[in-house]
């Protein structure tokens, strides 16, 4: 793996100023950084799978730091689904709408065991082999001066270029006998291989070099992204979307498969995902686009937080039968027939939005099945 860094700047859809000066200024104060590579990229959410700019990212081999005008949990997973790989880098800044209080909490909520609810859920990512290198994820929107993201960049790049740790470092509290023994063992080892504490196994790279910048055409997209971190693959989305958006793999696991399919501005197959997993980077929504609120275990009323109106407001829906009415519109205007709450929505769910509806065939059947007590 490289021993470099290389720091990706998305550029924003828009040509604001302030923008483009943020830009500019951050990568012009990172040229004379040693060790870090720099890669000028437009909007990360509208590069093509086979683009110049995505195939230029999957290039990248050590460690990335990626900034861009997208919510950081919103610009991971777009590179996971362009199979740009890693474990996930711990940023100190914090995201757009995201106190420093909710980055403690966080933490916090890392350090406790999953409730018994959560324990049977396995996730898509739990089975997914992650490469050792780490990708940072930096919200631009969040801060207005260069300085900040100059700060955190520098952080992570010392990080990277500390070859070795002392084993007080790395042991809380005093070190053991036997832990002492083997270290001290493993130490001479190392010196006479020529590779001891005063002895570099590989120097570092540190030369500066000019900005990658990638001038690709790349026209607004709208489609979703699966944060994996969070989907159990329940398919409620294949089911719901009638665009052909969704597909499964040869593991039978979902997948954006025809992300051009889906239908500009539609972001309905997110209101009805049970898990929060499918993000619209672009969404007006910040928990559709990929805000922190749902990247936690958290209690909250999910209807109102994915845009539906209050409940106790006249008229009020909840988030399925606003996805219903979304994905109508769509069918709508692309020459089919409009299917309500009949199509793609589990029935369960269907009772718990609406009175229950006339026992079928099928429910009778089944009814008659309890009473034998079989």
């Amino acid at each position: 793996m490289s021993d470099r860094l290389t720091v990706v700047v998305s550029q924003s859809r828009s040509s604001n100023p302030k923008k483009r000066a943020l830009e500019e200024q951050i990568v012009s104060d990172l040229l004379g950084m040693r060790g870090v590579d720099v890669t000028v990229v437009p909007n990360l959410y509208d590069l093509k799978a086979d683009g110049t700019g995505m195939l230029c990212l999957s290039g990248i081999a050590g460690d990335v730091v990626v900034c861009s005008w997208l919510f950081p949990r919103a610009a991971r997973w777009v590179l996971h689904r362009n199979k740009i790989l890693g474990q996930e880098g711990t940023s100190l800044l914090q995201s757009l709408g995201e106190s420093a209080d909710d980055i403690d909490d966080e933490k916090d909520d890392e350090a406790l065991e999953d409730t018994p609810e959560e324990e049977h859920k396995a996730r898509v990512l739990d089975h997914a082999l992650l490469p050792a290198r780490r990708i940072y994820c930096l919200d631009l929107r969040a801060y207005g001066a260069a300085s900040v993201y100059i700060e955190e960049i520098t952080r992570i790049a010392g990080d990277l270029q500390t070859p070795t740790v002392e084993l007080t470092q790395w042991i809380k509290g005093n070190p053991k006998p036997e832990q002492m023994e083997r270290y001290l063992e493993d130490r001479e080892q190392k010196a006479e291989n020529g590779a001891g504490p005063n002895h570099s196994p590989k120097p570092l790279d540190l030369s500066p070099t000019s900005p990658t910048v990638i001038d690709e055409e790349a026209s607004r997209r709208w489609y979703p992204v699966i944060d994996l971190s969070r989907c159990t693959n329940c398919l409620e989305c294949i089911d719901f979307c009638l665009f052909g958006v969704y597909g499964i793999d040869r593991q039978e696991t979902i997948l954006v498969e025809q992300p051009d399919n889906c239908r500009q501005g539609c972001p309905a197959c997110s209101r009805v995902c049970p898990e929060n997993a499918i993000i619209f980077p672009q969404h007006k929504t910040p928990t559709i686009a990929g805000s922190p609120e749902v990247a936690g275990n958290l209690k909250i009323d999910l209807s109102q937080l994915f845009g539906a109106p209050d409940p106790g407001a006249p008229g009020a829906a909840t988030a399925v039968e606003v996805a219903a009415r979304e994905r109508d519109e769509q069918l709508l205007l692309a020459g089919r027939d409009a299917v309500g709450m009949e199509v793609g929505i589990p029935k369960r769910r269907v009772t718990a939005v609406g009175a229950p509806k006339p026992k079928d065939d099928l429910d009778r059947l089944m009814d008659s099945l309890d009473e034998l007590d079989l």
